[in-house]
């Protein structure tokens, strides 16, 4: 399924001319090789662009195909490091550069000898009458032969035209890469027989995995091989199949602002059809990667009226397009799929819709998400001492899964926020919406549907919501009476408040009526009015213990009271 997404993909692109067609992928490259009709290399030329203002990076151009190296030695055509092309490098291995380059001497002479191409002729008398000793000396490299020989990519360029662009030689790549040989059997993407790709091509951008690439199928040890097949023939998939998803992946993953990270996984999406718009709204939705020009008004909008089953014809949203989120993690050499998802893209919108609306919850003035991204919420089950501040990767993806199916969330969730909770003796606004979000969708009595509310509900009878609120004014008494106090009750009593009130608020009541008498009358009045309308709802006892359900009301009522003493401030 995922393979299959991916070609469709691919071929969406190609259709755009977004992307290389088979044979070819685009690379990087950082200088050119300028030689004349006799083959002589007569200059070097840098090939750096700016973008956004930064350090000048190698321009990506359409070349054909890399092949996949391991540690041998395996030629590219028509481009490469300066070991292949010129025989030199920084590596200090003389003797393997020289025969780096008398392997890419040979294969480009077996793919263009006879060609009728001119540029094609000049490429072989360079081959012909190039010597790697006497490269350092040669006028065209003295400039830069430091930067060339670093290890960045270079191409030729013969006559003035680059010789990927003739005619000719393209189609002697062409008739080369579609000559396959090898084991004919159907493939399992198309369904078609085919020539079944041995290795398949790497994906690079994954955080965590090889620079040089890693691979989804793979095979590589006799454990993982079956009915005597060896590499990827355990898995056929066609030449064709193989370039062209591991083409639109990388296609993905080379677009940094359509990638996610979700602790160690690397999150790539896209929409049948290929159009970028839907990447967009998914990554404004679920992770605050919001383009300028759309507002959070326009957001909200745009999510509802997908969730609803509405097309949004402005920005050409259309909610029955197939949509489809692949969550990846590296594993060495290979690469884990964490998740993935498929459903059609109204369906999407609407859970993360209903997973917004579970965490909204009152914020305050100071937080500026409209919506809590994935990200933050993750966030919030994570040590913020802790040198690593990614989310553990099983929960990351749990808790992934359950936003966009729309299905419960893991246990987990509510087990590493109620930690954090008890550890910092603090309840924000990320770690209320959790409970909020956890409890509306995973229900339990504990925490009744009463007190998961976006603001305060004063009509809550609910005792350990009670008890969170009547726990937030003793704080407030603390702070009015002692104006700039620093340690408050909620650092030394919240925990025991928390689990077990009973023998913990009897305390509390003593110290808050020691400190109502360092107020003026006023005040004083008005926390006692406060005071007794709870007290009135518990009743004469307090419960004796909590249990974790009832932990979450209490911190509900905590933080609810809390912001609620605090609008008051505001508004006076």
């Amino acid at each position: 399924m995922i393979l299959q997404a991916l070609t469709q993909y691919y071929e969406d692109l190609v259709k755009q001319d977004k992307i290389a067609r088979p044979g070819w992928a685009k690379q990087k490259v950082s200088y050119a090789l300028c030689i004349n009709a006799s083959g002589e290399l007569e200059q070097v030329i840098p090939l750096l662009e700016e973008v956004g203002g930064k350090k000048p990076q190698p321009q990506r151009i359409s070349l054909p195909a890399p092949v996949k190296r391991t540690v041998g030695i395996a030629p590219n055509f028509l481009w490469d490091n300066s070991s292949y092309l010129l025989g030199v490098d920084t590596k200090g291995k003389p003797e393997r550069s020289v025969r780096c380059f008398e392997a890419c001497r040979d294969f480009h002479h077996a793919l263009l000898d006879g060609s009728n191409s001119r540029a094609a002729k000049s490429l072989m008398c360079f081959f012909d009458r190039w010597k790697p000793a006497e490269a350092a000396g040669n006028p065209a490299l003295q400039a830069c032969f430091d930067e060339i020989t670093s290890g960045g990519n270079l191409l030729f360029r013969v006559n003035g035209v680059f010789a990927h662009e003739d005619e000719l030689i393209r189609q002697a790549w062409q008739t080369a890469y579609d000559r396959a040989e090898g084991q004919l059997q159907q493939c399992l993407v198309t369904g078609q027989e085919a020539v079944i790709e041995q290795v398949h091509p790497s994906i690079k951008g994954v955080d965590g995995a090889q620079s040089s690439g890693a691979a989804i199928v793979s095979f590589n040890a006799p454990a993982f091989c079956s009915y005597g097949q060896e590499q990827s023939y355990n898995a056929p998939v066609g030449k064709y199949a193989a370039f062209a998803y591991t083409a639109a992946l990388n296609y993905l993953l080379a677009d940094r602002e359509n990638v996610q990270k979700i602790g160690d996984t690397t999150v790539v999406c896209w929409a049948e059809g290929g159009e970028p718009q839907y990447q967009a709204l998914t990554f404004a939705a679920l992770f605050g990667k919001q383009e300028a020009e759309l507002s959070e008004a326009d957001l909200r909008d745009a999510v509802r009226k997908l969730a609803q089953g509405k097309p949004v014809p402005e920005r050409k949203l259309d909610p029955a397009r197939p949509f489809y989120i692949l969550g990846l993690s590296p594993n060495a050499a290979r690469l884990s799929v964490r998740f993935f998802y498929r459903d059609t893209f109204g369906n999407l919108m609407k859970n993360v819709n209903a997973h917004h609306e579970r965490m909204e919850i009152v914020r305050p003035a100071y937080d500026d998400f409209a919506t809590i991204p994935l990200w933050a919420m993750l966030r919030e089950t994570v040590n913020p001492n802790s040198r690593d501040k990614s989310a553990s990767p099983l929960l990351a993806g749990a808790v992934a899964r359950a936003i966009f199916t729309g299905g419960l969330y893991p246990a987990a969730l509510l087990e590493q926020t109620m930690l954090r909770i008890r550890s910092e003796r603090n309840v924000n606004r990320g770690k209320a919406a959790i409970i909020k979000a956890y409890y509306l969708k995973n229900t339990n009595d504990g925490c009744p549907k009463e007190v998961l509310t976006v603001a305060l509900n004063e009509a809550s009878t609910n005792p350990a919501y009670t008890l969170g609120r009547l726990f937030s004014i003793f704080e407030a008494v603390q702070e009015a009476a002692n104006p700039g106090i620093n340690t408050t009750i909620k650092d030394k009593y919240f925990n025991s408040a928390a689990s077990t009130p009973a023998t913990i608020f009897p305390l509390l009541d003593n110290l808050c009526q020691k400190h109502l008498r360092k107020l003026n009358a006023g005040s004083r009045i008005w926390y006692e009015k406060q005071i007794m309308a709870l007290t009135g709802v518990l009743g004469e006892e307090y419960p004796s213990r909590l249990t974790l359900p009832q932990q979450g009301s209490f911190n509900l009522g905590y933080y609810h009271q809390t912001q609620k003493r605090y609008e008051k401030k505001e508004e006076k």
